[in-house]
């Protein structure tokens, strides 16, 4: 969270964005490319991936959502990046809001 002295102060999408975890359309007139992620700072984005698959594994919440995404189509890389982007969000909201992280019971 070094790399990203701002947390905290922004919105949900301003955040995903400054991670480089927001999505940029690739499109020109009549043509159209598919969204990609880019720009943004890559050191972050980098340091998110391995708590992104820990969180697939052992956080129940977000394996669902994960697994809902890949049955929903998606490719497996797209439905970790939505992993990541959930994360920084996450870490976002409880900086600004000033609490801990709880565990949510089932």
């Amino acid at each position: 969270m070094i790399e990203c002295p701002e947390i905290g102060t922004l919105g949900r999408k301003q955040i995903a964005s400054l991670a480089g975890l927001a999505p940029m359309t690739r499109q020109s007139g009549q043509w159209r490319g598919k969204a990609l992620i880019q720009g943004g700072r890559k050191f972050l984005r980098d340091a998110l991936y391995m708590p992104a698959l820990v969180a697939l594994r052992f956080n129940k919440q977000m394996k669902a959502k994960y697994e809902a995404l890949k049955s929903a189509g998606k490719p497996g890389k797209v439905a970790v990046k939505a992993i990541m982007q959930k994360l920084i969000e996450l870490a976002n909201a409880l900086i600004r809001d000033d609490r801990k992280w709880a565990q949510m019971r089932a």
